[in-house]
């Protein structure tokens, strides 16, 4: 997570969504940036509102606005997926080595999710309790670009972003199955990321 103040911006970090490049590339000109523990790096909308924006809010100044980005759903998973299947994870319980991508969703779609499937979910990171979009501004990871403009715009600066914890690479393939139930259990992923096809998504 990032704050500019003075720009009244709220960068919220996605995991999975190229946030370390762009942390990277704009941490000098941040007000705030939480890079540790994981939990406070990533803080979501609604721990945003609950616990962080109180803090940035001053007389008369406008109200913060947030963005963040949102990856295909199944794109997501195997980025983790990948993510956590190199060495330096080996023989811990984060990882999913040994582990087909298969298995991987199914242990993710499980109520008692193992430590190296419970990753989240994109929909409850950007949404209040009851489903309505929470953040200002969400953009397409795959339109990296248009969040590019928007930054660079907001922050009248220009931004230039280096790969940053790239995953290994591998070839995916989920079953239909696992497609269809991954779909109906969340539902709200898919429907918020079809809508970012159109571009990306504000509400005021």
């Amino acid at each position: 997570m990032m704050i500019f103040f003075h720009e009244r911006l709220a960068f919220l970090a996605v995991p999975k969504t190229g946030t370390s490049a762009l942390e990277r590339a704009l941490s000098p000109k941040a007000s705030a940036v939480f890079r540790d523990p994981p939990g406070m790096k990533h803080t979501n909308a609604r721990g945003f509102e609950r616990k962080y924006r109180k803090l940035f809010e001053r007389g008369n100044l406008a109200p913060l606005e947030t963005m963040a980005l949102m990856r295909e759903p199944v794109d997501w998973l195997g980025s983790w997926y990948r993510y956590r299947q190199r060495p330096a994870l080996n023989g811990h319980q984060n990882s999913t080595d040994g582990i087909s991508f298969d298995d991987f969703v199914a242990a993710y779609l499980r109520a008692d999710q193992p430590p190296y499937a419970d990753v989240g979910s994109q929909a409850r990171f950007l949404t209040d309790s009851g489903g309505d979009l929470l953040v200002n501004h969400v953009f397409s990871y795959g339109d990296f670009p248009a969040a590019v403009r928007f930054l660079e715009q907001r922050l009248n600066c220009e931004i230039s972003l280096k790969p940053v914890n790239q995953s290994p690479k591998r070839d995916l393939v989920l079953s239909r199955e696992l497609q269809q139930e991954l779909h109906k259990r969340h539902a709200l992923d898919f429907e918020i990321f079809a809508a970012l096809q159109d571009g990306p998504l504000s509400v005021s």
